[in-house]
């Protein structure tokens, strides 16, 4: 497909009727791919975060269905049918906060009620490709809409990692920096670390040494001291699930990195594709989901560092009411407060 920047890094691809994927656990140390026909193989790759990341959990749900019934071409209906459920079912289960896994598979989903196998397998088949490319395509659209918030000279924040590596490639609020980067605005980025899992210092640092965009690593309790020492312009994140009334559902963390922001007067803002804004859903029926005390315990799941038997709290996102966002960066524009009118125009294409 012809792409308006380059598409350096690949983080998931289909190769015929397999799902390849960078392990992200691994990185930055080593860059190790993984491939499987298997759903539940691709699920575990999902809840244990060799594939994490709101788009690319999606794309990578929707392909693992394609590949259960890639090899079924010519059987009946009722076998290529189970078969999909049964990894569409799976798959639910994965992770239960991210929105775009849930719209992927819906997506693929509404193949199931075609009239003989081979328009099932065929259909499931040609959606999970058309999600995987609508992603990438979307990101890179954020990306041009972004960047015109962007100045030459901005230092830009940024918190867990929305780049390629969260997506099928060039990322959502990566995909902004990488997009006024190549359009030769002279920025750098402040990467907070992104404890517990550290996917700010793994991947986002990774992925910006990668394309030579100046990038300085600091810890996550840093972020008020160097906004209050005018280091940071913007803020620009990303979100695993956006709500009608503009609530903001990103990595632990983000609350925190919004109000400071505000205390100081620095534009907070969320790039966001629209396969991740949720407008039915209501806050409190959101789902934040708790992950493995091991994560706060050990640092990469090795060393200990604290009394291995402490009770630990661990969610894996927070809330950003929408009054400490200054816009949410589409595909199809930017949305502006108020929230509830600008998010349901741009998703409904009004």
């Amino acid at each position: 497909m012809e792409l308006p920047y380059p598409l350096k890094i690949r983080p998931i691809e289909w190769v015929e009727g397999r799902v390849r994927w960078l392990d992200t656990r691994l990185l930055p140390h080593e860059e190790v791919y993984r491939e499987s026909s298997d759903y539940e193989r691709i699920a575990r790759a999902i809840e244990e975060m060799e594939i994490r990341g709101a788009p690319a959990i999606g794309v990578a749900a929707a392909l693992a269905v394609a590949a259960t019934v890639y090899p079924l071409e010519g059987r009946d209906r009722e076998e290529v049918v189970e078969a999909a459920r049964r990894a569409i079912e799976r798959l639910r289960r994965t992770r239960p906060t991210a929105v775009n896994l849930f719209w992927a598979l819906n997506r693929v989903s509404k193949c199931l009620d075609l009239e003989s196998g081979d328009e099932v397998r065929r259909c499931i088949i040609e959606t999970a490709l058309r999600i995987y490319e609508e992603d990438v395509r979307a990101n890179m659209e954020m990306g041009r809409i972004g960047s015109k918030l962007i100045e030459d000279g901005d230092t830009i924040l940024t918190h867990c990692n929305a780049g390629a590596l969260a997506t099928a490639g060039f990322g959502t609020a990566l995909g902004i920096i990488r997009a006024a980067w190549y359009e030769g605005k002279r920025i750098r980025v402040i990467a907070t670390e992104t404890r517990p899992v550290l996917q700010g210092a793994r991947l986002t640092v990774w992925e910006l040494v990668k394309e030579g965009i100046p990038v300085t690593l600091i810890t996550d309790n840093m972020v008020g001291y160097v906004m209050s020492r005018g280091l940071v312009n913007k803020v620009i994140v990303g979100a695993d699930r956006v709500l009608a009334d503009g609530h903001v559902i990103n990595k632990i963390g983000t609350y925190m990195i919004a109000l400071a922001a505000k205390r100081h007067g620095v534009p907070f803002y969320v790039a966001a594709p629209t396969s991740t804004i949720d407008l039915e859903t209501p806050l409190e029926r959101v789902v934040i989901e708790e992950r493995s005390p091991d994560e706060v315990r050990k640092v990469m799941g090795r060393l200990l560092i604290t009394l291995p038997d402490v009770p630990v709290m661990n969610p894996a996102f927070d809330v950003t009411p929408p009054d400490l966002v200054t816009a949410i960066v589409t595909e199809k524009g930017i949305a502006w407060p108020p929230y509830t009118e600008s998010l349901r125009r741009i998703v409904e294409g009004r």
